[in-house]
């Protein structure tokens, strides 16, 4: 389904759990799940209880396939090579701890990078010795052929792989993935994607892209329970995968090794077609571009009512926007957690703010739920929170 029968914004948040009295524009942290959609996962649960053992003896390992039939036509994947984890932090531990770096290898990621995942990155190169390279990519971004080549300049003869994000997380920048997996490729060099944003708020098809893998999130912009995402491996790059936690499947195959590590509750894999379809309920293809346009018109609002900017050219985002926060104030951890908590203790606006290029920056997303005046709200918030912070603006 590509149209909805209805209109989108505050009147759809009873079809959600939110709080009635928020603004949530963080839609892109953990998702939002329908209410009906959580109801179908408890039916799953039932049947797990009904009879434990049969169920994850017998039943498991084939539902999982079933639930990745419909789910991989979805993002362009080849369900042969795609297997579900927990969250998208999961399947990069599970690629980067299965792949053997030498002292002096380089990979290559950029500053936008998720958090968890430079600490993996950090880990893994720590252990070898090898070399870790974040690339600056500035803010405003006007264009991103920038981006494509400053990844690229930092790449020579020891790089070994290159982490990039499809959509970064704190600057919610749409990168060029095919673009630089690419020229990457065209310099035998491998290519990880964390698509953990990408999955329900692009069009995707993980196949043209020709990643070497790609790990992407369910339960973001998809809307299916919490705990559900996946690894795309693409051809010949299966054999090396072994999930984090080994078990009784090792050896077997990465369709095998994946389905079999122990009790746990893959209620929410099993609930992903349902949300598929409910995706589709809500609009499909329309609705992302509805929140597209939704998340741009309203960053460029609260980027003029502020007098400062977004993060990039309106070409490069997708339904998260960043705006420049005009506060005189060093840009870092802290002081984006004293705005974020002012915001929420005197607004109840629910917004990331991330320290990027030296300054500030308010990451801003746009759901079903969400509508103009959530953005109108935001820029005023944003003034009487600088004042309480006892900072001073700065344009």
């Amino acid at each position: 389904m590509n149209a909805p029968a209805f209109h989108y914004g505050h009147s759809l948040k009873p079809l959600f759990h939110l709080d009635s009295d928020m603004v949530y524009l963080n839609h892109g942290a953990y998702g939002a799940t329908l209410r009906d959609v959580l109801d179908h996962q408890n039916g799953w649960v039932e049947r797990m209880e009904a009879q434990p053992a049969r169920f994850f003896m017998n039943d498991l390992p084939g539902l999982i396939r079933e639930a990745v039939g419909f789910l991989a036509p979805e993002v362009g994947a080849d369900p042969a090579n795609t297997v579900m984890v927990e969250n998208a932090t999961s399947g990069v531990n599970a690629i980067l701890r299965s792949l053997d770096f030498a002292p002096g290898d380089r990979i290559v990621t950029t500053d936008h990078v998720y958090n968890a995942v430079r600490n993996i990155l950090r880990y893994v190169t720590d252990r070898a010795a090898a070399e870790f390279v974040e690339v600056a990519v500035p803010m405003p971004l006007a264009d991103p052929g920038l981006l494509v080549e400053r990844v690229l300049a930092e790449c020579n003869s020891r790089t070994r792989l290159v982490v990039i994000d499809h959509i970064a997380s704190p600057s919610g920048i749409v990168f060029p993935v095919d673009e630089i997996v690419r020229r990457c490729h065209a310099k035998g060099i491998q290519v990880l994607v964390d698509g953990s944003h990408a999955p329900g708020m692009v069009e995707l098809d993980i196949g043209k892209i020709g990643a070497d893998w790609y790990v992407g999130n369910c339960h973001k912009w998809l809307g299916a329970p919490k705990g559900a995402a996946f690894i795309v491996a693409g051809v010949g790059n299966d054999v090396e995968i072994h999930p984090s936690i080994i078990s009784h499947a090792y050896g077997k195959g990465l369709v095998a090794e994946f389905a079999k590590i122990g009790t746990r509750d893959a209620s929410a894999w099993l609930s992903v077609p349902f949300a598929l379809e409910a995706h589709g309920r809500l609009g499909g293809r329309a609705m992302r571009a509805r929140n597209r346009q939704l998340a741009i018109a309203g960053g460029r609002t609260v980027a003029a009512e502020l007098g400062t900017e977004i993060g990039a050219h309106g070409d490069c985002f997708g339904a998260m926007t960043t705006v420049r926060v005009p506060a005189a104030v060093d840009a870092d951890h802290e002081s984006a957690a004293t705005l974020r908590e002012a915001l929420w203790s005197n607004n109840r606006i629910d917004a990331i703010v991330a320290p990027i290029s030296g300054a500030l920056w308010l990451r801003l997303c746009a759901y079903a739920y969400n509508q103009e005046s959530d953005f109108s709200y935001v820029a005023t918030a944003v003034r009487d929170a600088i004042r309480s912070a006892g900072w001073k603006e700065r344009a």
